[in-house]
Order: structure tokens, then C-alpha cells, then sequence
């Protein structure tokens, strides 16, 4: 207010003596007290006065709105006096563009009288300040709903075809804000504004250009304005915008437009039929406007996401076009297109046509610095190459095994995940494997299958189940410490990770060293436990059980109580007695560190030398210094020979010989230093050694197996204490002979070709240990009551027998303790007895009963 405003107050009827009066103020409070005047003349004088001075900045807005001039405007909004209607709509129009204002603003009730001043007979002036009103009100949610709710949308929507540019600015940005709520949005297509709404993207402002895409943009995410936006011939209005060069600023919004209308599959194949899509893709290969590439390609990946819209997307080949954005130097655009390329790939042909060239590109993006890039191009190779072995070939031709393997060890999980899986992929050729695995794919997989992201887990344990297939890869993974994480996945409660797992133990526990470390970390314990869960088993958990006992015949025998003949006792071997699923099963060593108890014993097969001392040794002309490793336990002393303890007294060679044999001392501590830290080894069985020796000279060349069985089951006797009588079976003293052995052993192991008193159990197990190795078929099971016994197949023949006859083998179980060599068929009396009965020829046996009868 910095000129005197002149005020002239004219003479009331009730003051007829009373002279007119021009007023002068300087006091914008003074101004603002004047809106309370009963007199038109000074309320429009200071309604005009206020509007001119809250225009000049939001410093006098932040005064008139302390000074009260908020309500008492709201007032005059409605006046009957045209003018003062006018500048009071004006100054509160101007005043409602402060955030603090529009707060005091929100408390009254001013809408209705502001949204009556939209009507077509008002002033365009009143209409621009309206608008402009409603405009920054619709900013806030509150009053967009409020807004709404008094009826604003369908006047703001006429004068969206206003002669006033002003007044379109407001209204388009007003209506902007009310559709990104639905039932405006609904509204607005039922009071079909899409018509004006498309005549602003003629409009000769960018501002008001730029307002209508956006709206259009919000009501394109609706599927009936969609409907509403292709009836009224949408797309050929922003076809025209895209044509236009001089339009290229509006060029992404009007892309996004379109490509939220890809969406729709009915809209798809109207702008198919209408030549639209191909223009579309046309112009995203050819434009400069990197905002347009990168919204088209978003807009692609969405519509794709609909298989109808993949399949003419397709036919228009909207490979080519991603492919070539691949090649844009834009991160943003090449990210888009990556992620069109994963989408597109649910169609098998898209898979094809991706392989000639977009493979190529796609393989050095794994090596971006963009981080978002290479999540993008990981899910892209990951879904082309699934269940696509021509996709896989081409990711290996384009060198892209290395950086897949180093993306293992990304800080995304989305890009380990992506990687693993496309690993997977190539894995399944055994020359690509191969290729992995000589990048260290083993020891990279280590820290993936520590992620506690239930995806990446899940996709780690498969790289491992695809790469396990082979010695070098289990090698790999057992050195590289991956065997521990892995196992820690079975305890997992996803039943994803859980099952992938499963199988990845199943796959590495084709080999005796990796079942070992397995089964040591528990694995064989955990998985028993899954399985007797129906919630939580899967086939891979009870066939990795199965793969874990065939590696390894000790807990195989002491879970499940047999051995087929295809499980070979192998040196090592022990038999600690049942134990109940579920329960750990100690090792060897384990056991060994035990002190002497009261238990069944430890039965061990070990026909393996230890290793033997190793000579370590010094020359000097006359002399040699010879310093034997340790061994057993009994440390060897250095030696000197005769020659060397004279030579040694000349005084010449003295202080020689004392460096020599300092060196001989040193040499054996190192030695001592090493059978410390060396590990522990099964003791060495010399019976058991000898009696291979023995059998492989006697028995081995037998020209039959019947012959052999039986010979063999002899010797067995023998070396067991002979053929006991049933009867007398309570006299064979072989629990003293077992206890004796402990004590002299002092440990509870004890290996079998020490027991010179076995019954069952112990032959049993002498039987098929040497039978395995002159390499006699049978099978090793464990009874109840210290029984044990074998099965063999013979073929019996018979005097009819036709040359060249297949007979099918019988099942016989060998006697070796009663009628030592009698072969028992499986199904006869004699065979339930020796399993069972304990001899006892009591008249309530039914096995004995049996027999008398027999």
C-alpha cells in the first residue's frame, strides 16, 4: 500500500447533517477493518485495495492473513455487488496460493460460493481466480475431497474449452489433482471430459500441454477410462503429438499415455489393427528423447506382463526394438529394455528371436558399474536361458560364464539369485559345467548359500545340486567350507530352500569323502528328522538318506540293520550295534576317545597298514645321520654307525659332527611336532589282513560260488571258535572272551580278526567283510538277540536242466554256527530258526516244535 488511498465516505440517510469525507490510510489494518463497512463504495475499494497488495508477494499475504482478512473476504465472495464479488473472488483467490493461508482457509465454509463463481455467465476474470483458487486448494487431500463432494468437477470441466488460457491452466491442474482419486476419476470419464481433455494437447501453452498429459497419464491407469480414451479416438490424438517434431519436450508423457493403454488387451489389437503400435515402436527406436525411450520401454515390460499382449507384441516385433534400446548409451533406457526382455521371455518365440543378437548385448551389461542395470540384465539371461538349451549355448559363446560366477558375490541379492539361476541353466550341459567350475562357480556359491534371503538360498543350493555332478565340483565345495552352510539349509522352514537343499545333499553324496563330512555335520541325523515330519519331508529328503547310507555302509548297518551286496565293506568299516532314525551315530574316532564301559563293543574291519616310518636322512663324505619318523606312538632315537663314532673323535670334524647331529634332532622333533598334529587313524587289523591273504589263496579259486559260500563259511567257523551245538550254545563263553578283549585292548573297539569266540553277529559280519573282498555276492542282516546272518543267491541245479536254460537265482542263508555250511532257502523252517529260535527245544518253541515234526 504504498500510495494514499483516497477514500470518500458519502452522507447516511440518518446523517443528512453530516458532510462526505475522503479518507487517506497508510495502515493496511485500517483497510482490512474497512471490509467490515455496511457501504458498497469502500467494500470494493478495499477489496481492490487487499487484492493489489496480497499480489505483491507472500509477505503481505502473511499479514492480511494476521490482520483477519481470510473470513471477512469469504464473506464477500457472494456479495451482490458485481464488483465487489469480482476483486473479493480475486483477492482470495490470490491469497489461497500461501500453504499458510489455505490451512485458515480450510476452516471455513467458502467453497460453495467459490464454486458458484465457475458458472458461464461470470466474469472470465472471476472464473481465472476461481479456478486459480480451487487449483491450490486441490493441492491438499482434505479439501480435494471436499471439492469434489460440492460439485466442482463438472463446471471445472466446462470451462476446460474457456477462450481464457488462464482459466484452462486452473482448471486442467485443479481436475489433475481430483482424478488421482478414484471416484473423481470415474466421475470425470461418465461426464465424458476425455473430449475437452484432448483438445488441450492443441493448446498453444506447453504449460496447459504438459497438464492435460499428466491427467491423462493418471486416467490411463484406469481400465474404463482407457475404454473412454480409445473411443473418442485417443491414440491418433497422441500419434499427432508424436509426429510433431516441435512437441518433442511432450513426447515421454505422451508415450506413457500410450503405453498405459497397452495394457488393455481390446486396446492393443485396436491399435494394431490401426496401425498405431507399429508407429509407436517405431518412434521408440527413433527418437532422441531419452525420457520417451525409457517410459515406452517401462510401458512394454508392463503389457507384457498380459499373454494375449505378448503374443502381438511379438508378431510386431517388439524384440528388434529392445534389442536396440539395448544399445542406447542410457543406463535408465537399457534397464527398461532388460526388464521388457525378462518379461517378453514367458513366450517361447520371444525366447528365439532374443537369441541372434540380444544375448550378445545383454552379456557384457553384467559387468556394468550401474548396479540397477545389472539386476535388470541378470533377470533378463536368467529368464531366457530357463528350459532353453540353445539360449544357454549362446550366453557361453558370448563369454558370459565369468561374469555370471563373479556376480555370485554381488552385495544385491536380486543379482545373485539372477546369476545363480542362469548358472544353473548352463550347468546342464556337462562342457559349459566343466567351464563354471573352472572359475571357482564352487567356492563362489559359499556365501550365497549363507544369505539369510530365502531366495538366494534357495538358488544357491541349486547351483550346487547342478555343479555337484562330479568329483572336482564336490572337491571344490568341500575345501571351500560350502558343505556347512548347505546342511544348515535343511533346518530351513521354507519349503523351497528346504527341498533344494535335499537336493543338493542328494547330488553330493555320490562320493565316500563328501558323505563322511555330511554325515559328520549332521546332515544324515537332520534329514532322518524332516522325514519323519509329513509337513516338512519331500522326495529328495528320503532318497538323500538313502544316497547318504550307500556311501557309507557303517551307519547304513547301524541304522537300517542291512547290507545288500552291492554295499561293500570296505576298510574302516564298524559296527557300534543299532541305533534308533534320528539319533547321532559317533565316528570311529569318537568312539576311541570313550573310556572303557560296559557296552556292546565297537566292531572293526580294517585290513589298512598305517602309514609307514618314513627315513629322513643327511650325508656327509664318511657319514650318514638317519632320523626315522614316529610312528605308533614310539619314538625311534637317532643312530650313528660305528666308523662315524670314531671318525668323530679327530678334532677337525668336532664341531661337524655336533652341528650334524643338532640338525638329526631338530629333524626328529619336527617328525614328533607332525605325528601330534597328524589325525587320527583306525588301528590296523593283522588277523583280519592275513585272512584275505589266506582265502585269496584258498578259497578265491574255487570254480563255483556254492563252493566258495561254503568254504568260506568254514573258514569262518574256524577262526570264530567252531560249530556250537544249540544245546550247548549256553556254554560258548564268548561274552567273558569280548570282555577280556576290551580290557587287553583297553578300548571298546575291537577289530574283528582278534574275536577267537564269535557267535552270530560276529560271523556274520567276518563273512560278508571277506566275502566282499574275493568278491562272493551276499547280503549282511541284523536280527534281534545278538543274531545276525547272510543271504546269498545260487542258481540250484537240476538233472533236467536244459543247456542254455536262464534259471533265476535262489535265496539261501549260510549256517555259521550250528551245521557250518548248510544253505538254508529263505523261506524254509530251518532259516526261521536260525534267525529266531534260540535252541532252546522247549515244548512251547514253535520252532522247535516245528523242526521235531519235520
Amino acid at each position: 500500500m504504498g500510495k494514499k488511498q483516497k477514500k470518500e465516505v458519502e452522507q447516511s440517510p440518518k446523517d443528512t447533517q453530516f458532510n462526505s469525507l475522503i479518507i487517506e490510510s497508510k495502515n493496511v489494518q485500517t483497510v482490512v477493518l474497512m471490509l467490515d463497512s455496511p457501504e458498497d463504495e469502500i467494500l470494493l475499494k478495499a477489496c481492490e485495495a487487499i487484492y493489489k497488495f496480497a499480489e505483491k508477494g507472500d509477505e503481505n499475504k502473511i499479514n492480511l492473513l494476521a490482520l483477519g482478512a481470510i473470513p471477512r473476504l469469504a464473506k464477500l465472495i457472494a456479495h451482490e455487488d458485481k464488483q465487489i464479488h469480482k476483486y473479493a473472488t480475486m483477492a482470495f483467490g490470490v491469497m489461497s496460493t500461501h500453504s499458510e493461508v489455505r490451512k485458515s482457509m480450510r476452516q471455513l465454509d467458502f467453497l460453495p460460493s467459490i464454486i458458484a463463481c465457475l458458472a458461464p455467465e461470470e466474469d472470465v476474470v472471476v472464473q481465472e481466480l476461481a479456478t486459480l483458487c480451487l487449483a491450490s486448494m486441490s493441492i491438499d487431500f482434505t479439501s480435494k475431497i471436499e471439492i469434489y463432494e460440492k460439485g466442482a468437477l463438472e463446471p471445472l470441466i466446462s470451462l476446460l474449452s474457456s477462450p481464457d488460457p488462464d482459466v484452462q491452466k486452473n482448471s486442467i491442474e485443479c481436475i489433475s489433482n481430483l482424478i488421482k482419486d478414484v471416484l473423481p476419476r470415474s466421475a470425470f470419464t461418465e461426464m465424458t471430459g476425455i473430449i475437452p481433455l484432448l483438445g488441450l494437447l492443441n493448446s498453444e501453452y506447453p504449460v496447459i500441454q504438459h497438464l492435460a498429459l499428466q491427467t491423462l497419464i493418471t486416467m490411463s491407469n484406469d481400465t474404463d477410462s482407457r475404454t473412454a480414451l480409445f473411443q473418442n479416438e485417443g491414440h491418433e490424438n497422441l500419434l499427432r503429438v508424436l509426429d510433431n517434431p516441435e512437441f518433442s519436450d511432450l513426447h515421454a508423457e505422451a508415450l506413457l499415455v500410450l503405453a498405459n493403454c497397452l495394457e488393455e488387451p481390446d486396446n492393443v489389437m485396436y491399435i494394431r489393427e490401426s496401425g498405431a503400435l507399429e508407429k509407436f515402436l517405431l518412434f521408440v527406436t527413433s527418437s532422441t528423447h531419452s525420457e520417451a525411450q525409457k517410459h515406452a520401454a517401462k510401458a512394454i515390460a508392463r503389457s507384457a506382463h498380459n499373454s494375449e499382449t505378448r503374443h502381438i507384441l511379438h508378431q510386431e516385433g517388439v524384440e528388434k526394438t529392445l534389442v536396440l534400446l539395448l544399445g542406447v548409451n542410457n543406463d535408465e533406457i537399457r534397464v527398461a529394455a532388460s526388464e521388457a526382455i525378462a518379461v517378453m521371455c514367458e513366450d517361447e518365440a520371444s525366447k528365439e528371436t532374443f537369441r541372434a543378437e540380444g544375448i550378445f548385448r545383454l552379456v557384457p551389461l553384467l559387468m556394468s558399474d550401474n548396479v540397477e542395470l545389472r539386476e535388470a540384465v541378470n533377470v533378463a539371461l536368467a529368464n531366457l536361458t530357463t528350459a532353453n538349451s540353445n539360449n544357454a549355448n549362446a550366453v557361453f559363446d558370448a563369454e558370459g560364464v565369468e561374469p555370471l560366477v563373479k556376480s555370485l558375490h554381488d552385495s544385491r541379492d536380486a543379482i545373485v539369485s539372477g546369476a545363480a539361476t542362469t548358472i544353473t541353466n548352463l550347468a546342464l550341459r556337462e562342457p559349459i559345467r566343466t567351464s563354471i567350475q573352472s572359475y571357482g562357480a564352487m567356492t563362489m556359491i559359499v556365501e550365497p548359500l549363507k544369505s539369510s534371503n530365502t531366495l538366494v538360498q534357495s538358488r544357491a543350493a541349486i547351483v550346487v545340486a547342478s555343479l555337484a555332478c562330479d568329483v572336482n565340483g564336490r572337491t571344490e565345495l568341500r575345501n571351500a567350507g560350502g558343505l556347512e552352510p548347505l546342511v544348515e539349509l535343511l533346518h530351513s522352514d521354507n519349503d523351497e530352500v528346504r527341498r533344494n537343499a535335499c537336493w543338493a545333499v542328494l547330488v553330493c553324496g555320490k562320493d565316500e569323502p563328501t558323505t563322511h563330512e555330511l554325515c559328520k555335520l549332521g546332515a544324515l541325523e537332520i534329514l532322518q528328522e524332516i522325514n519323519l515330519s509329513s509337513s516338512r519331508r519331500n522326495n529328495f529328503s528320503e532318497i538323500a538318506v538313502s544316497r547318504l547310507l550307500d556311501h557309507n555302509a557303517s551307519l547304513k548297518y547301524t541304522l537300517t540293520g542291512y547290507l545288500s551286496s552291492s554295499d561293500i565293506i570296505t576298510d574302516g568299516f564298524y559296527d557300534p550295534g543299532r541305533v534308533k532314525l534320528g539319533k547321532k551315530v559317533l565316528t570311529l574316532e569318537e568312539f576311541s576317545n570313550q573310556d572303557l564301559n560296559q557296552h556292546r563293543p565297537i566292531l572293526l574291519i580294517n585290513a589298512k597298514r598305517t602309514n609307514e616310518p618314513q627315513v629322513v636322512a643327511t650325508s656327509t663324505d664318511d657319514k650318514v645321520i638317519e632320523v626315522p619318523a614316529v610312528s605308533s606312538g614310539r619314538n625311534v632315537p637317532s643312530r650313528m654307525s660305528s666308523r662315524d663314532k670314531s671318525s668323530s673323535k679327530g678334532k677337525g670334524r668336532g664341531k661337524k659332527d655336533e652341528e650334524k647331529l643338532k640338525e638329526g634332532e631338530m629333524l626328529q622333533t619336527k617328525a614328533e611336532e607332525e605325528e601330534k598334529n597328524k589325525q587320527w587313524e583306525s588301528p590296523y587289523d593283522v588277523l583280519f589282513d592275513s585272512y584275505i591273504s589266506e582265502i585269496t589263496r584258498s578259497i578265491l579259486p574255487l570254480p563255483n560260488i556254492r563252493d566258495q559260500v561254503v568254504s568260506l563259511a568254514l573258514f569262518v567257523s574256524d577262526k570264530m571258535g567252531g560249530p556250537i551245538d544249540k544245546e550247548m550254545l549256553h556254554e560258548f563263553t564268548w561274552e567273558l572272551h569280548i570282555a577280556e578283549l576290551k580290557h587287553e585292548l583297553k578300548s571298546n573297539i575291537i577289530p574283528i580278526g582278534k574275536i577267537q569266540k564269535g557267535i552270530y553277529y560276529h560271523r556274520a559280519l567276518l563273512f560278508k567283510a571277506l566275502a566282499d573282498r574275493i568278491g562272493i555276492n551276499c547280503s549282511l542282516v541284523r536280527g534281534e538277540y545278538n543274531r545276525a546272518w547272510n543271504e546269498v543267491m545260487l542258481i540250484d541245479h537240476h538233472p533236467l536242466d536244459t543247456i542254455g536254460l536262464l534259471i533265476p537265482p535262489k535265496a539261501y542263508i549260510v549256517d555259521l554256527m550250528h551245521q557250518v555250511g548248510q544253505l538254508m532257502k529263505i523261506d524254509s523252517p530251518e532259516a526261521a530258526h536260525y534267525k529266531v529260535c534260540t535252541g532252546c527245544s522247549h515244548r512251547h518253541c514253535k520252532c522247535c516244535k516245528q523242526l521235531s515234526r519235520q
